[in-house]
């Protein structure tokens, strides 16, 4: 039976890292662009036998993730309907938030003055942040994309927003996530060769420009307008957080540069991310240039986007082992549990996806044994909770019945609890792969948990 996961719970296949810590007592965050090798860490604990799956612990400076890890995506800085506590108790370690999004709205300027995307969003846990990269693909009938980066046609007001590889580097540094995306271009799904191709030499190119313009960042922090004493303050107290040098907290850059004499402490780190569609080739030429480059951790990416499970699977199969085995892999925006587990035996460490609170706002609850659409009359009279093995609030406490009850009159703690019921859901299917991986069980896990077998859901759209 599956069990239940709680904030704090150390699965026997990883030993947590302890943080490092600042002189100051706080965390040793010296502001973002600033990677640090003593703040981020990837260790490596158990391995499948025989197979590819591994479990361990990457370390950042606002804290440990747990691997496989599975990150709810905040895109606007909040996850939909739910409060930061309530998914920090579902067990989850990391936050995904958007690029594009927040570059639009707020403005990446004024969550710096604020003191960063952590405190402006209240979670005090890790965060990434991806590029924008894939609203080149979301957002085609808005963008124009060339050689040196994409032209879009903001979906507020229509506004012409250029997105190329230094301006995603400078938002993200200035969001200052402990993790932050290269620029790239992600085709889709059906894409031609010919269109894979190009697709992957812009994302090699626009990854070494992101690494440079990084280390231009830290060299030289941009400086915000508009501080007043109060801000100052703020900022002064965040740096104080961060362990930076006392020379270093004034002015009013938010992440200001560390003293001459002392050694730089780079505190962001940049994953590289692998395209190249279906066409393994393709794949292999992306990551063998992006390593060639250099980065502290590499991203699968143009999957879940219009390829069948098996297509995904054979490219897992093919590129997964390729990549630095000492490096976090990360397979973005897939969700469902037959893809995750596909993926984590292929030996991928991280997953994001929007499913847990899209689906929860519609109606569409995760189980172990299969997804329930609570707007179907059979749940009318159902007395139980959702799932009899969960232990998240809304199964503790309300019925089928009373949920379906909720969605049928509009109100709007029904897509709530859905939402904190999926996060619970994927926080403890990550558990549990993480207990059996030593072991290798696949079957047991398909026992606990027949949605991630062949006849689980199959993957939807992504964008948020």
């Amino acid at each position: 039976m599956s069990r239940k996961i709680a904030r704090g719970h150390i699965d026997p296949c990883v030993i947590r890292t302890p943080l490092l810590l600042s002189r100051g007592g706080g965390l040793g965050m010296a502001g973002p662009g600033r990677y640090d090798r003593r703040m981020f860490k990837f260790e490596i604990s158990k391995s499948e036998p025989g197979g590819r799956a591994r479990c361990g612990v990457l370390t950042t400076p606002h804290g440990a993730i747990r691997t496989p890890a599975f990150m709810p995506v905040g895109t606007r800085a909040t996850v939909k309907g739910v409060w930061p506590a309530q998914v920090r108790e579902s067990g989850a370690d990391i936050l995904l938030a958007n690029t594009y999004h927040l570059g639009l709205r707020p403005g990446p300027e004024l969550i710096a003055e604020l003191g960063g995307l952590h405190r402006f969003m209240g979670w005090d846990g890790p965060i990434l942040t991806d590029s924008g990269g894939f609203q080149v693909f979301s957002l085609s009938a808005l963008n124009q994309i060339t050689d040196e980066g994409v032209t879009f046609r903001s979906h507020i007001d229509g506004q012409l927003l250029r997105l190329d590889p230094e301006q995603a580097t400078r938002i993200q540094y200035l969001l200052g996530a402990d993790i932050i995306m290269a620029f790239d271009q992600c085709p889709p799904g059906d894409a031609d060769r010919d269109v894979v191709a190009r697709a992957v030499e812009r994302t090699v190119r626009w990854a070494g420009e992101c690494k440079q313009a990084l280390e231009r960042l830290s060299a030289s922090p941009p400086a915000l307008n508009g501080c007043d004493a109060a801000m100052k303050e703020r900022l002064a107290d965040l740096a104080t957080v961060r362990g930076m040098p006392d020379e270093a907290q004034s002015g009013c850059s938010p992440h200001p540069a560390p003293a001459q004499d002392k050694p730089e402490r780079k505190m962001q780190a940049m994953f590289g991310i692998v395209q190249g569609g279906i066409f393994p080739d393709l794949r292999r030429a992306c990551a063998q240039q992006l390593m060639e480059i250099g980065f502290p951790g590499y991203a699968i990416g143009g999957l879940s986007v219009g390829e069948t499970h098996e297509q995904m699977v054979a490219v897992l199969d093919d590129l997964v082992w390729r990549l630095p085995a000492d490096r976090p892999r990360y397979l973005m925006g897939v969700g469902m549990p037959r893809d995750i587990l596909a993926a984590v035996r292929a030996g991928v460490d991280l997953f994001d996806c929007v499913l847990p609170t899209r689906n929860g706002r519609r109606a569409y609850a995760f189980t172990a044994r299969g997804p329930l659409r609570l707007r179907n009359e059979k749940y009318r009279r159902q007395d139980q909770p959702l799932e009899t093995e969960c232990s998240c609030p809304a199964c503790r406490q309300f019925s089928r019945a009373y949920i379906r009850h909720l969605f049928m009159v509009g109100e709007m703690l029904g897509p709530m609890l859905v939402s904190v019921h999926n996060l619970w859901f994927f926080q403890r299917f990550m558990s549990r792969l993480r207990d059996l991986i030593p072991t290798g069980d696949w079957g047991r896990m398909l026992e606990e948990f027949p949605v991630a077998g062949p006849a689980g859901p199959t993957q939807l759209t992504q964008e948020d």
